[in-house]
């Protein structure tokens, strides 16, 4: 790691001073980190503390991944700047989110634009309702199960129960492959069978039924039922 400090570099080479001249597009990923993090430590500056970051976890969304408590213990980072980096990436969630409310989310891609940030970093899987009205905008998200996801967690009762109560058009049931692999398991199969079937009964329309992985290895990043036409 350079021992060269950050006040020590060029002004034009300065993240801080590169953003204020250049924008945010023009920074790299460590360097907006390093931003974040203000300073470094003995024998490296705060981009090679942000460089030591992605590396460690592979991506953005593997270092988003981290509780305040796991970034706290990085040597570097500690309690202040983990919480300062956790609350970064909690911002941009709920932009995207924001971005998205009013649109027609009627593709997965809108789908995983709305919640594809916030669900890859979590460590556990996570079953969400998204609520849509007859112009398939949002109405609300709803999460209706966590942890390990299995046919007796995601029962159709408590899935559809959100949909019933703020009188929803359409849902969309999206949920998350921690190891990133967002290919369907065959319970993953039986329970979109049995959910259209009681979305028919209910006449609520199942939009799709979306799982996220991480989009690593150069694989898409999610699946959709819609798209292979089980839905």
């Amino acid at each position: 790691m350079s021992s060269l400090k950050i006040q020590e570099m060029p002004e034009q080479d300065r993240p801080r001073e590169k953003l204020a001249r250049l924008g945010a597009g023009a920074l790299s990923d460590s360097e907006l980190i390093a931003i974040l993090l203000r300073t470094g430590m003995v024998g490296a500056n705060a981009i090679d503390v942000a460089r030591h970051l992605l590396l460690e976890y592979q991506s953005l969304s593997g270092l988003a991944r981290c509780t305040v408590a796991e970034l706290s213990k990085i040597k570097g980072v500690g309690p202040a700047k983990a919480v300062q980096l956790a609350a970064a990436f909690g911002l941009a969630t709920r932009l995207a989110r924001e971005t998205l409310s009013k649109q027609k989310l009627d593709t997965p891609e809108l789908i995983y634009a709305l919640l594809g940030a916030e669900m890859r970093a979590l460590s556990r899987e996570s079953l969400r309702v998204v609520l849509l009205d007859t112009q398939l905008q949002l109405m609300r998200i709803e999460e209706v199960s966590s942890g390990t996801l299995n046919e007796s967690s995601a029962h159709p009762r408590e899935i559809f129960r959100p949909a019933l109560i703020y009188a929803a058009y359409a849902v969309v049931l999206v949920h998350n492959h921690p190891s990133g692999d967002p290919t369907p398991s065959e319970p993953d199969r039986r329970l979109t069978v049995r959910l259209a079937e009681v979305a028919r009964l209910l006449q609520i329309q199942l939009f799709d039924h979306i799982i996220i992985g991480n989009g690593d290895n150069g694989r898409r990043p999610y699946f959709s039922f819609r798209e292979v036409g089980m839905l």
